[in-house]
Formats: C-alpha cells, sequence, structure tokens
C-alpha cells in the first residue's frame, strides 16, 4: 500500500512539474516570438481572437488599438463584469434571476443583430437595418461582453469553490442596473479618444481575453483533475490555474501561428 501510495504521489509530482515546465517553455517562446512592448504583446492576443481590420477599430494616436471595436467592448465589459460580481457577490453561484436573465438575452441578441448588420456592409447594396458604427460595435460588443460574465462566474464559482454560495451573482435588476451604468462610462472613456485612458484601457482589453480563457480551461483542469468544489483559497488551485493558463496560452500561440503562416504580417485584416 505504502508502495502504491509513493507511485502516486512521484507521478502526481512529476506531472506538475512538467505542466509547469511546458507553460514556461510556451511563455518564453510566446514572448520572444511576438511584436515587442505591452501593447505588441497586446497585439499578439488580439491578433489570435480578433480580425483588428483598422477601420473598424479604435487609435492610440497613429497606433490601432489591439482589438476591433466590437471586441475592444466585448472584452472589456467581461473583465468589468467578473470584477463587479467578485467585489459585491463573492463566490456566489446560483442562476440569474429573470430580470437578469431577459436583459441578458437582450445583451446577446443585440449583439447578434449588430454583428449581422455589420457584416452585410461588406456587400454594396446588401440592405442594412441602420448604417453601421464603432459605437455600436462597441456598445453591443460592451452587452455581449457582461452577458459572458454574468454566465461565467457563477459557473466558476460552482466548479471550484467548495463553499460557494447558492445565491444569484446578480440577485435583480438593480445591480444589474449599477453594473450596466459602469460598462457606459467605461464606453464614454474609451470613445472620448484621450490616449491616458486608451492605454490602459487596450491593456486591460487584451488581458479580458487570457482572464476568459485561463478561467474556461481552468475549469476543465479541475474537472480532469476531479478536485470540483475542493478548493478553500486561490493559493490551493495554483496548479489548475496554470494549467488553465498554459491551455489558452497555447490556444493563442497557435491562431497567432496560424494566421501569420498564412498572411506573413501581425497586421489586421485589410479591406479592398
Amino acid at each position: 500500500m505504502g508502495e502504491i501510495t509513493g507511485r502516486r504521489r512521484f507521478a502526481w509530482t512529476l506531472l506538475k512539474r512538467s505542466v509547469v515546465l511546458a507553460v514556461g517553455v510556451l511563455l518564453i517562446g510566446w514572448l520572444l516570438n511576438t511584436p515587442g512592448g505591452l501593447l505588441g504583446k497586446a497585439d499578439a492576443i488580439g491578433y489570435a481572437v480578433c480580425h483588428r481590420i483598422a477601420v473598424r477599430s479604435f487609435f492610440l494616436g497613429e497606433r490601432q488599438l489591439p482589438l476591433c471595436a466590437r471586441c475592444s467592448g466585448m472584452y472589456l465589459g467581461a473583465m468589468l463584469g467578473l470584477a463587479y460580481q467578485a467585489i459585491l457577490s463573492p463566490r456566489r453561484g446560483g442562476l440569474p434571476t429573470r430580470g437578469v436573465l431577459a436583459v441578458t438575452i437582450f445583451f446577446v441578441l443585440a449583439f447578434i443583430v449588430d454583428g449581422l448588420n455589420s457584416f452585410l456592409s461588406f456587400f454594396p447594396g446588401a440592405p442594412l437595418l441602420y448604417s453601421p458604427a464603432n459605437w455600436s460595435r462597441l456598445l453591443t460588443g460592451t452587452g455581449m461582453g457582461i452577458a459572458i460574465a454574468v454566465a461565467l462566474y457563477p459557473a466558476f464559482n460552482q466548479t471550484v469553490w467548495a463553499d460557494w454560495d447558492a445565491r444569484p451573482a446578480l440577485p435583480g435588476l438593480r445591480l444589474m442596473g449599477g453594473l450596466f451604468l459602469l460598462a457606459g462610462l467605461m464606453d464614454l472613456l474609451l470613445l472620448s479618444n484621450n490616449p491616458l485612458l486608451l492605454y490602459p484601457l487596450a491593456l486591460i482589453s487584451a488581458a479580458g481575453v487570457l482572464v476568459l480563457l485561463t478561467m474556461t480551461y481552468s475549469m476543465v483542469w479541475v474537472m480532469f483533475l476531479r478536485a470540483e468544489n475542493s478548493y478553500q483559497r486561490f493559493s490551493q488551485m495554483l496548479f489548475p490555474l496554470v494549467g488553465g493558463f498554459g491551455f489558452a496560452l497555447l490556444q493563442i500561440a497557435l491562431f497567432d501561428l496560424l494566421r501569420y503562416t498564412l498572411t506573413g504580417t501581425w497586421d489586421g485584416f485589410h479591406l479592398g
């Protein structure tokens, strides 16, 4: 029995060290083979998930932001939604109330409608509901990001925490309204074109890609390890978090490699 336990402990230690080593090597390789600087790394993250078409993006002076207007809104909205729930409703994992769910569905539908309308603008003469604009892409993207946060935050809490709270993270429209007001203020800051505001918002939006993917893949790791609802603190789940980050970075790196191989450039897609 002691020998079997020892073998399992050795295998577990080997697995953890191998994963940490692989993630470290992947991170170093990605850092060395992507554009330099913080915004350069943010560009590389955006490059993996966003078309980065210039006319559909905001600019920091002469420099295009890492994500297009819609994706900027989506990942900023998701980051805001996650932070808002984490502060006001720590470890809550209950289903949204009907009112919150209805608003969330509206956000998703608005995202789909604006996206389809924007896509149709690629085709001259196609019937449009309204003239597409970056401000509408930003607003509907932000709404979609909030919807993602409303779904992901309780799912993460239900999966990892031993003492997760069964109450809804957003128990009513009052809290949802507060989140919506903060999101509107955030979008106004982005639309201000103030470089002092655009720079941190650009970095936060790119970080949002990593955060969402890491949370999702960390849940996968927790389920793979059969460790659901077994954690009391973040420090106890460092291994699945590192594994989740590794998978997130691997996805980004693979998409970066594929896109760069096909296009030969770090620029966004060019129209015309």
